[in-house]
């Protein structure tokens, strides 16, 4: 591991959960309507796969886009803003949390619509290989996205012309409550291997556990080198188990907030449901494990970084709480008619 990039894979990663917490603490609350995803649980894909992207590539992303956002960089208040409808969102309100987008970052859309965002990145893809200047569309989305018809016919295009688009799953369906316990519907798909739909059509997939930015760093660069060299599509399959807290329909903070005690040793792991999660599963703790067995100063590195972290979400949180509701009169504006 490099100890180092560790670090900075966990600063993004703790950007990602503590902004999660305090939506799922304002949503409980009621301070905006609708429904909303975390990202929670997945936090080590979306840090490890945006840590190689560049300047140029264009990304669709999904319903669970909060972590892809901030992971490119998007400001946490202008984002945190958007989801509570404000006029100093990312999207002056209109976007909210199921289509928060940043334009100015690369994204070409964000959509709420299951699979949508692959024939948008492949469109994206078809852009970047006319402009050539080295960029790539890149696709975020669920295993259930597969289940649709668009991202066949769009990797079936991809294909056949090449594109520079990169296609990254991530499959979520462990440990999903599906249907029967209330959850939402788990994947159902007659293939018993994604990366066999993929593959039918020529498109190299490969499989990277989730959980470790590492792994997924390296798989996305490998991936996105091929893609600009012309060689055409890459389908990667990030396999997460389903946090607690998204297996309802309604998201909760089954896990409560974050204790980085438990990486530490100085909480130990309460007994309970959530056990499994907090001493092997949880993306945040792996890797906090893993950087303080580095020794020396790096539990009071960790607690500092904490804390910074908490900080920028805590002034986030007080910048959109403070931004006021749109004004009723420019309800049609940046609509087409």
């Amino acid at each position: 591991m490099d100890a180092e990039q560790g670090w900075r894979f966990l600063e993004t990663m703790l950007l990602m959960r503590r902004f999660e917490e305090a939506v799922g603490t304002l949503g409980a609350r009621g301070a905006f309507p609708g429904h909303y995803h975390l990202y929670i649980g997945q936090e080590a894909t979306g840090a490890g796969a945006f840590s190689v992207l560049r300047e140029q590539d264009r990304i669709a992303t999904t319903h669970r886009n909060h972590g892809h956002v901030l992971a490119r960089g998007a400001d946490p208040g202008a984002a945190l803003a958007e989801i509570l409808g404000r006029e100093g969102g990312l999207n002056r309100g209109r976007g909210g949390t199921i289509h928060l987008c940043a334009p100015d970052l690369g994204f070409v859309s964000t959509s709420g619509i299951v699979g949508s965002v692959v024939g948008l990145a492949a469109g994206a893809a078809f852009a970047c290989k006319g402009r050539g200047d080295g960029g790539i569309g890149v696709a975020l989305f669920g295993d259930g996205a597969l289940e649709e018809g668009i991202p066949f016919e769009a990797m079936n295009i991809a294909a056949l012309w090449k594109l520079p688009l990169l296609l990254l799953c991530e499959n979520n369906s462990a440990d999903a409550w599906g249907m029967a316990k209330g959850g939402y519907p788990a994947l159902v798909h007659a293939a018993n291997d994604l990366r066999a739909i993929p593959g039918a059509l020529g498109i190299p997939a490969i499989r990277v556990e989730g959980i470790d930015p590492f792994a997924v760093c390296d798989a996305v660069a490998t991936a996105a080198a091929r893609c600009r060299a012309g060689e055409g599509p890459v389908f990667i399959e990030a396999m997460t188990r389903r946090w607690a807290g998204s297996a309802p329909l309604w998201p909760e903070l089954a896990t409560g907030i974050t204790d980085l005690g438990m990486a530490t040793g100085e909480t130990p792991i309460p007994e309970g449901p959530h056990a499994e999660w907090f001493a092997r599963n949880d993306p945040v703790l792996r890797l906090a494990r893993l950087v303080l067995a580095q020794g020396g100063d790096s539990a009071a590195r960790l607690r500092a970084l904490d804390a910074a972290v908490c900080a920028r979400i805590g002034a986030a949180e007080r910048f959109a709480l403070a931004s006021p509701l749109p004004d009723p009169a420019t309800a049609t504006d940046f609509t087409f008619a």
